[in-house]
C-alpha cells in the first residue's frame, strides 16, 4: 500500500475477508482493530496500520499486488447461498476450491429453488461493483411460465411494474419455446433483488416453476461445468469483468507449488471459459 490513507471496509475487502458490504458490517460489529484500537465506520488507513478482523492480524495489499481470481459455479435446484446453514443443509461454498488466506465472495446470490450462473471472486471490490445497481450489469434468465402469457403482460413486465419494494422491469424478454402452459422465455434484468424476476412474473398472475441463470454481464453458462461443478475464468474473462466495473486489470496469479499439484488433478475445471452462443428468440 502506498503512503496515502483508503476507507478501511475497502482494504478489508481487497484483502479477500468479504465484500464491502460485509467488511462494513464488521466494521460496525466492532470486529475489527486498527492499531489495537476498536475501528469504526469511516476510519481510513495507511500501509503502516496494524489492522485485524477478530483479533487475527491482517495482511494489507496495495491494489497491483492482489491477483483477481474468478471462478464459475453452476448452481444446482436445493443449494443455499450461504457459508454455513444451521439446519445442516448444502450450500454453494462446499463444493468450491479451498484458498489459503482468502475466501471467495460470491457475485450476488440465487435463492435456494433457482439454478444456473453464480461468479465468486477473491477481490472483494471487484464483487462490489458488480453486485451495486449502478453499474447496470445484464443478468439473463431462462424461465420457465406457468400459463397463458399475452402480449400485455410481457409489455407490463418491460415497461415496468410497482413490486412491494419498489418498481422493477426487464430490459428484455423473448420467448424460447415449450408447449402448453408450460412456456420457456429468456429474460434480462438490471439488478439482483430479492426473487426479483420471480416476482415480476408473479405479478401478472403467472407462476414461475423452473429458472435458471444462464449469463451475467458478458459471462455465459459454461456449458462444460456440469451442476455442482466450477470452471476458472480466463485472465481476459477476468479483466473484462473488471473492465465493466470500473476497475483496473490486475496481474496474472501465480499458483503455489500446493495449488499447481491440486488444480492438475482438476485440469478439465480450469479451462478458460467460453460463452456459449445465443440461441435465436422464436417469432
Amino acid at each position: 500500500m502506498s503512503t496515502t490513507t483508503e476507507k478501511l471496509q475497502k482494504v478489508l475487502a481487497r484483502a479477500g475477508l468479504g465484500s464491502r458490504r460485509e467488511m462494513e458490517a464488521a466494521i460496525a460489529d466492532g470486529r475489527v482493530k486498527v492499531n489495537g484500537q476498536v475501528a469504526t465506520l469511516g476510519d481510513r488507513i495507511e500501509s503502516r496500520d496494524r489492522v485485524s478482523l477478530d483479533d487475527r492480524p491482517v495482511t494489507l495489499r496495495a491494489a497491483d499486488e492482489v491477483p483477481r481470481r474468478v471462478i464459475m459455479y453452476n448452481k444446482p435446484e436445493g443449494e443455499l447461498c450461504t457459508r454455513k446453514d444451521p439446519e445442516g443443509r448444502r450450500t454453494v461454498f462446499d463444493r468450491l476450491p479451498r484458498l489459503k488466506g482468502e475466501r471467495w465472495i460470491a457475485i450476488g446470490r440465487l435463492d435456494i429453488n433457482t439454478s444456473g450462473l453464480l461468479l465468486f471472486t477473491t477481490d472483494g471490490e471487484l464483487a462490489n461493483r458488480l453486485m451495486h445497481p449502478s453499474t447496470q450489469i445484464e443478468r439473463e434468465y431462462a424461465v420457465r411460465v406457468m400459463g397463458e402469457v399475452n402480449l400485455d403482460q410481457v409489455k407490463a413486465m418491460v415497461e415496468g411494474v410497482m413490486l412491494d419494494d419498489g418498481p422493477a422491469r426487464f430490459t428484455d424478454v423473448q420467448e424460447f419455446g415449450g408447449e402448453g402452459i408450460n412456456t420457456w422465455f429468456h429474460v434480462v434484468i438490471m439488478e439482483g433483488r430479492n426473487r426479483e424476476v420471480r416476482r415480476l412474473w408473479e405479478s401478472q398472475g403467472l407462476t414461475v416453476s423452473r429458472l435458471k441463470r444462464v449469463r451475467y454481464g458478458n459471462i455465459f453458462l459454461d456449458k462444460r461445468a456440469k451442476a455442482s461443478e466450477w470452471v476458472e475464468l480466463s485472465q481476459d474473462e477476468i479483466d473484462d469483468l473488471a473492465e465493466m466495473a470500473g476497475l483496473a486489470p490486475r496481474k496474472v496469479p501465480e499458483l503455489t507449488p500446493d495449488e499447481k499439484n491440486r488444480w492438475s488433478r482438476d485440469k478439465h475445471k480450469r479451462r478458460p471459459v467460453q460463452a456459449m452462443r445465443k440461441p435465436k428468440a422464436r417469432r
